[in-house]
């Protein structure tokens, strides 16, 4: 799979500044005892923008929630995403489209509730997509992606926490969107999974 070396740096990312993190601590926080990571996965349904159709695939999550922050702050964090989208393809699309991206960024949570957890979010990764021309010529590009997205989360059970995202993505300077020359695109979708929270922030 090609987001595999993506993954690696991801958590290799996460690890490092979460042990730095540790170092600078001096007192353990009175309400979280654990690691504020949370790990989840989802399964998504985007319009790839090429076309009138909808592509399906999977989602990979990993936040990191900021503990030692001013309260102004309080609830944001940092998250690292993955996507494969390359299954379920409508007859409108192209027989070989396939989209996936690797990435992060900033994410926040409004933590002024039990069990529900509104959030926004900013995204930059690497994308690559896969396509057809009309003439059947096929071809691979690769992108910087932007997007902006938000959902929100529920506690289940304890530490499990049910997600519902949308995104909006950004794909600068594509070549050939609908025959037409280069031109961005801007696939959108929805993802529903769910995280395992290593600590469920609990906000004073």
């Amino acid at each position: 799979m090609r987001l595999k070396p993506y993954l690696g740096l991801v958590l290799g990312v996460l690890f490092v500044f979460n042990a730095s993190h540790a170092v600078a601590q001096t007192a353990p926080a009175a309400t979280e005892a654990r690691l504020p990571l949370a790990i989840g996965a989802g399964f998504s349904g985007y319009n790839p923008d090429w076309g009138q159709g909808h592509l399906l695939g999977g989602t990979l999550w990993i936040d990191y929630t900021l503990s030692h922050v001013p309260s102004l702050l309080r609830g944001i964090g940092i998250e690292a995403e993955a996507r494969d989208l390359n299954y379920g393809r409508s007859s409108t699309e192209s027989p070989n489209l396939r989209e996936d991206l690797a990435g992060g960024g900033a994410i926040y949570s409004w933590p002024h509730y039990r069990n529900f957890r509104p959030y926004g979010k900013f995204f930059a990764g690497y994308g690559n997509r896969d396509a057809e021309y009309y003439n059947g010529i096929r071809f691979h590009d690769s992108r910087t992606v932007t997007s902006v997205g938000g959902g929100v989360e529920y506690r289940t059970f304890r530490s499990v926490w049910v997600r519902a995202d949308y995104e909006y993505q950004f794909w600068p300077d594509m070549v050939f969107k609908n025959a037409k020359p280069i031109a961005p695109i801007h696939p959108a979708g929805f993802t529903i999974g769910a995280l395992y929270h290593f600590n469920s922030p609990r906000y004073r």
